[in-house]
């Protein structure tokens, strides 16, 4: 049993859990994720390890409320317990050598991912330009976090609520015909992002690194759930991954297959329990 000694809300539906897991965070590098069961009858979910703290033997967790293990997730407050937590999965980021500016670009959720590789490349010394996009005003998590692991945070709106008019992409690109020489982007939110991301930085032949997020069963690599193809290869992306080189990324399939349940997941009806999970 994992405890949750932290829960705060970020937003109406965005939810942060700290969880003491001392052999993971003993271990954890960004990049790496867990795959976590509520209870008995909940399904193997996998989620970012967003932060940790060696020392106290904590991890951090940021997940979005939009399915029935989420949402049984959320009902739990702090001191109430995680039947399994397993991790750390995946390989850790590896950054590109002697790098001295990098632009880390998060989507949505996906800042819970982009942050902590911008404070672990911040810490290294590395300029880092944060690029954080989201929807409106009421969707920005994490702003206080990002801009203290970052040299320059710019924090965008589709709807201009908050910060630059417009999407990451265009941000990134203004900076970029503006003379930001970047060694390399690292692009983490919804797939069409990081799709579009890797469109911007191409012509100019800037290395991009994506996180990517096909679904997961087991988290070992024997189901074959998480298969992509980059470069023409299938890889998997829980266990060589979920880092890989965006410009090889098949982004189109990705999106396919991601797509692949939607229609079921409306109204499954779980065999075991007979009801909607």
């Amino acid at each position: 049993m994992f405890k949750i000694l932290k829960k705060e809300k970020l937003n109406e539906q965005v939810v942060l859990i700290v969880i003491d897991a001392p052999f993971i965070a003993s271990k954890a590098e960004p990049g790496q994720f867990v795959i976590l069961r509520v209870d008995e009858l909940g399904e193997r979910v996998p989620f970012t390890i967003e932060d940790y703290d060696r020392e106290k033997g904590t991890i951090s967790v940021i997940y979005q409320i939009v399915g029935a293990s989420t949402m049984r997730l959320a009902q739990l407050e702090e001191g109430d317990s995680i039947l399994d937590v397993a991790g750390p999965l995946g390989v850790a980021t590896e950054y590109k050598s002697g790098a001295k500016r990098i632009a880390v670009v998060g989507g949505g959720v996906g800042c819970a991912i982009a942050y902590p590789q911008a404070k672990k490349l911040h810490s290294m010394g590395v300029q880092v330009d944060m690029i954080a996009g989201f929807r409106n005003k009421d969707l920005i998590i994490l702003e206080k976090e990002m801009k203290a692991a970052s040299s320059d945070l710019y924090i965008c709106t589709d709807d201009g609520s908050y910060g630059y008019n417009g999407f990451v992409t265009n941000k990134l690109k203004e900076l970029i015909e503006g003379g930001a020489d970047y060694d390399e982007v690292i692009a983490i939110g919804p797939v069409p992002m990081m799709k579009f991301v890797c469109k911007v930085t191409e012509p100019y032949g800037i290395m991009t690194l994506v996180s990517l997020n096909p679904i997961m069963v087991d988290g070992t690599g024997m189901c074959g759930c998480c298969r992509v193809k980059v470069g023409g290869k299938i890889r998997y992306a829980c266990v060589e991954g979920p880092d890989f080189d965006g410009h090889q990324v098949d982004f189109d399939e990705l999106m396919r297959r991601n797509s692949t349940y939607k229609e079921h997941e409306k109204d499954h009806v779980c065999r075991l329990t007979g009801g909607v999970r």
